[in-house]
């Protein structure tokens, strides 16, 4: 290929079968320690994406992430935690994984492998030049991934990706490429492990620093989540009694009243 994968280096450890538990966990542990090291040598990179996505979502564009496997998994789960969190439509941020739905849970043999299903997978949600498109793939290299990217490259769609290696393939076709070098793992090739924690950590990044630079946090609370559980209307309550100086019992009754604590704020301090 050209290039060393570093996901796919041997094992810093070997023998792990005579690891007893303990040891298991503490070197697993010590592999873990690093990622947000390697993650935060990418931080300028991330900054130049989180950029473009906020351009793009403050003028009626969406952000999707396109993945296989673990990838493909992560990027959905962030997708589907932005509308409960930050209280966004469920298309404003958009997870799509090689294979579809099914491949959520289980792996959809050589779903990865095509080079234009993900543009297909894409273009079924009527992606424009509004648009970014994330791809996300430890090792840089999956054609589902790059495939789609090209594509959107050749239609002027903005296009970014997390990969866990340098000068793949995936981080020469993206525009905004963040490369988190987090070296072998600690069984050797399972990028679920310490690539798929450096994954996640960015995909926090991303769309957290969005959703404030959007205005969806206030101070640093969630006001505009979803009052999905009790948990979430007890957090809300506490927050309206803090921000307002009211007791529980009005603050409880000006969220079920206006459904989020931003719009019962606003209420309250509007008809004072």
């Amino acid at each position: 290929m050209g290039f060393i994968k570093t996901t796919e280096k041997d094992s810093n450890y070997n023998h792990l079968e005579k690891m007893n538990i303990r040891e298991l966990l503490s070197n697993i542990n010590n592999e873990d320690k690093t990622v947000p090291y390697a993650v935060e040598k990418a931080i300028p990179q991330i900054e130049k994406l989180v950029v473009q996505i906020v351009q793009k979502l403050k003028t009626g564009g969406r952000l999707f992430y396109l993945g296989a496997g673990t990838s493909g998994r992560l990027g959905i789960v962030d997708a589907s935690e932005c509308p409960p969190t930050f209280g966004v439509p469920y298309d404003l941020v958009i997870g799509i994984i090689a294979g579809g739905d099914t491949a959520i849970r289980k792996a959809v043999e050589f779903a990865e492998d095509s080079t234009t299903q993900g543009w297909e997978d894409l273009k079924s949600y009527n992606i424009s030049d509004k648009d970014v498109v994330v791809g996300i793939a430890a090792s840089g290299t999956t054609p589902y991934v790059i495939g789609a990217l090209e594509r959107c490259n050749s239609h002027n769609i903005i296009t970014g990706c997390i990969t866990c290696n340098d000068n793949s393939p995936l981080a020469k076709t993206a525009k905004y490429p963040i490369i988190v070098v987090v070296g072998p793992e600690f069984v050797t090739g399972s990028s679920r492990m310490k690539a798929g924690t450096a994954q996640k950590l960015v995909l926090n990044m991303l769309t957290t620093s969005t959703m404030i630079q959007l205005g969806k946090i206030k101070d640093n609370k969630m006001v505009d989540m979803q009052l999905s559980n009790n948990k979430l209307v007890d957090r809300g309550t506490k927050m309206l009694m803090n921000e307002l100086q009211i007791d529980e019992r009005l603050a409880n009754k000006l969220l079920q009243k206006y459904g989020n604590v931003r719009a019962a704020l606003n209420a309250y301090h509007h008809e004072k």
